[in-house]
């Protein structure tokens, strides 16, 4: 246990990732020790950065926090406090339920964090920035959508978007400091500008950034389907360091069930936009997210939703069960009468098919050459990824250990042989 440093863990997406950083950084100007999910936290003081989107994650948060808790109780950590969604819905049952934490704040109040800690932390500590040679932008905080199944909007509020400038110049801080590789984010990116400048302005942002000096990669992620600004498939096609890569949330298919999620488009809008994306953006990779057993799916909605698939052959597909979230427009409206059995065995069939789709495509790689960014070095392997991967979710491509390369740079690479999850290469010299 060091005195006065500070680990922060990090639950959930990678809109959450940001926000530590974000607050490791404000840690660092006051001088204080702060690291980000070091493999091991060896601070006294912890703080854990929650999740409250789906059940699971709710789990995972609250089981995090009883291990800290317990940690706190045999003298392990010193002190304990928690912060992000799930705080900032469920601060005060969480007080009542587990009082081992020393303090409860919500997703935005960084500030009151800092001034609370940095007293206990180490001062005068001048902080070595490991800046990776990818990073994370968010774009904007909070959604205007109000999809009957989310309570996001219920923890982070309306949309709010950051200016241009602000973007831009954070792009332009950590080009100079040697990141080459963006990966936007927002919890509705489409959706971007129409707060600050009437109408939505994620192409034009986009191609500004793409115009940076140093940018290789950016990687678009958590588009909506409603009222997608079209244009932006130009940028993606005419901006060789815009990836052809989109991870756009279709949740279903059927338009009843599409209907009554209040997702605000149509069977036929989603499946014309699939075609125009294939059509405009040639290679495109597109990920998706889609869920099983929402209230009142029939085995009929579920087909057109296994049928979907196999049409569309998604690169990229995660899928869910339906959680009930309380607050929400289907908690409150409609019944959750699909058992937990049935929604696993939608769950399981609808993997199974996407499985063999992505089997197929990765194998469709194999004696093709791709620009591949060294990302780690794992066991015998170096390992990297294309630009059809994005960091941590995606497959990746092993090469032998005994080619001597750096870690940050790319290379090209010659697909030699695939599994479902991953690629192997070789170096083209």
């Amino acid at each position: 246990m060091k005195q006065g440093r500070i680990d922060i863990v990090t639950l959930g997406c990678s809109k959450n990732l940001v926000d530590s950083e974000r607050l490791q950084k404000l840690f660092w100007k006051e001088g204080v020790e702060c690291y980000v999910d070091a493999e091991q936290t060896e601070g006294e003081i912890v703080v854990i950065n929650t999740c409250g989107f789906i059940g699971d994650a709710k789990e995972e948060s609250i089981n995090t926090i009883l291990q800290y808790a317990e940690a706190k109780k045999n003298g392990e950590i010193k002190k304990l406090y928690v912060m992000g969604c799930l705080s900032e819905r469920y601060k005060s049952d969480l007080q009542k339920e587990i009082p081992e934490v020393d303090k409860y704040y919500g997703k935005f109040d960084w500030s009151g964090l800092v001034e609370e800690l940095k007293p206990l932390g180490l001062s005068n500590f001048t902080h070595k920035d490991e800046t990776s040679h990818y990073k994370y932008i968010k774009i904007s905080e909070g959604c205007d959508r109000h999809c009957a199944y989310c309570a996001i909007p219920l923890m982070t509020g309306r949309h709010k978007s950051r200016s241009m400038e602000d973007v831009l110049d954070e792009v332009r801080a950590y080009v100079a400091e040697g990141v080459k590789e963006f990966q936007i984010i927002a919890q509705e990116l489409t959706y971007y500008g129409v707060d600050l400048y009437g109408k939505r302005k994620l192409p034009e942002l986009i191609e500004k950034m793409a115009d940076i000096k140093g940018v290789e990669w950016i990687r678009l992620h958590y588009a909506y389907p409603n009222d997608f600004p079209m244009e932006l498939m130009r940028v993606m096609r005419d901006k060789p360091n815009v990836c052809k890569y989109l991870d756009i949330a279709l949740q279903h298919i059927s338009s009843s069930v599409l209907k009554r999620m209040k997702r605000n488009t149509t069977k036929e809008e989603v499946m014309e936009l699939v075609t125009r994306l294939r059509k405009e953006v040639p290679g495109i990779t597109l990920r998706t997210t889609l869920m099983v057993g929402f209230p009142g799916e029939t085995e009929e909605e579920f087909q057109e939703l296994v049928d979907f698939i196999k049409w569309a052959r998604f690169e990229r597909m995660g899928a869910f069960a339906y959680s009930e979230e309380e607050g929400t427009y289907s908690a409150e409206h409609y019944k959750d009468d699909i058992s937990e059995e049935k929604k696993q065995q939608r769950l399981d069939k609808l993997m199974r098919v996407q499985q063999r789709i992505s089997a197929e495509i990765m194998e469709q790689h194999i004696g093709k050459t791709f620009k591949t960014i060294i990302d780690r070095t794992e066991g015998d392997w170096y390992i990297g990824r294309t630009e059809t991967s994005s960091p941590e979710i995606d497959p990746e491509v092993l090469l032998p250990l005994a080619e001597d390369l750096q870690i940050g740079e790319f290379y090209d690479v010659k697909i030699t042989d695939a599994t479902e999850f991953d690629l192997y290469g070789t170096i083209i010299k």
